[in-house]
């Protein structure tokens, strides 16, 4: 039997090795250092309209950057720019309620938060992946520097 961690990063893989941008949204995940995916472990696919936050750490307090919804294909982008996105600490809020409860489930979970360091050693480009089932979620992401 597969260990929970490898059918997790598996599912991560799935995610992350969806079919290759058209031109529009290439341009658009360029032009963009955060993008988001959600998969839904329940369905084995893409997590369509699930609301979503970006937040960053101004002193002690959570300051609300973008607001979003993932597309049919779970992703989100144009989400943030780079002039929006210096080095600090970021938080994503995922509202999994609403999604669950219009999947005809009810949640454990409310919200899924990610926190995380951008840009701690230069300018990267981030891709946060999400895979949600009603009673947990896990992340994954994906960081390549910038030029």
């Amino acid at each position: 039997m597969a260990r929970p961690a490898t059918l997790v990063l598996l599912a991560a893989a799935a995610i992350l090795a969806k079919a290759a941008p058209g031109e529009d949204r290439a341009q658009a995940d360029k032009d963009c250092p955060l993008m988001v995916k959600v998969l839904d472990a329940v369905k084995g696919a893409p997590a369509a309209a699930v609301d979503l936050k970006v937040f960053r750490k101004v002193e002690e307090s959570w300051t609300q950057l973008a607001t979003g919804v993932t597309d049919q294909t779970g992703q989100v982008h144009g989400l943030i720019t780079e002039e929006e996105f210096p080095a600090g600490l970021y938080k994503v809020e995922f509202d999994t309620t609403a999604y669950w409860k219009a999947q005809g489930r009810v949640p454990f979970h409310h919200v899924a938060d990610v926190k995380f360091e951008a840009h701690a050693d230069g300018r990267h480009h981030y891709t946060l992946a999400l895979l949600l089932s009603p009673y947990s979620y896990t992340t994954t992401a994906i960081s390549s520097r910038q030029e």
